[in-house]
């Protein structure tokens, strides 16, 4: 386990039975009220991609926001919202994909991304891989590249990365449960 794996399981938080009955909630509010470990972690994003060209880096609602947001500022590129369905104002691209029980849709500004882009696709958490394939879909309909993707946290046993490799193998996460 490298330094940053440990900061990140020594600060999150553990919610048992959240959002149901059974489900381990892995909290990332406690890396937000810790100013240390957030600047560390963008640091590491920072030099992780700094060389990579990246053009725009895009964040999946809500948790997406908070680290991409900062690494987008430190990589001097554009941060494109990407968000749950009727959040956004203007002219939208849409992606459907499904959850346990149903659909979600999420959506982002059509003019966000353009053909010439290579977009890093950040959330906080890796679980099945639906938003974040969804948010994949979206950025290839603009004709753009997925130069990769980067989640706080990756839940390894759920194999959400299997649904990404199509889209790009660079997948990186800080934390692996």
């Amino acid at each position: 386990m490298n330094d940053i794996e440990k900061l990140v399981k020594n600060t999150v938080r553990d919610v048992p039975d959240f959002p149901k009955e059974g489900i381990l909630f892995k909290d990332i509010s406690t890396i937000m009220m810790d100013p240390i470990a957030s600047n560390l972690i963008v640091d590491h994003l920072f030099e992780l991609y700094k060389n990579d060209q990246i053009t725009k880096v895009a964040g999946i609602e809500s948790r997406g926001f908070l680290f991409g947001y900062a690494l987008a500022m430190k990589l001097n590129v554009p941060f494109v919202l990407i968000r749950k369905e009727g959040k956004l104002p203007y002219h939208k691209v849409k992606q459907q994909y499904d959850l346990e029980y149903g659909s979600a849709v999420i959506e982002m500004h059509k003019e966000a991304i353009q053909k010439e882009d290579k977009v890093l696709i950040h959330d906080d958490l890796l679980a099945t891989g639906g938003s974040a394939e969804a948010a994949a879909k979206l950025v290839t309909s603009q004709g753009a590249t997925v130069h990769g993707f980067n989640f706080v946290i990756e839940l390894s046993f759920l194999h959400g990365q299997e649904k990404l490799t199509p889209f790009s193998r660079n997948i990186i996460n800080l934390a692996t449960y």
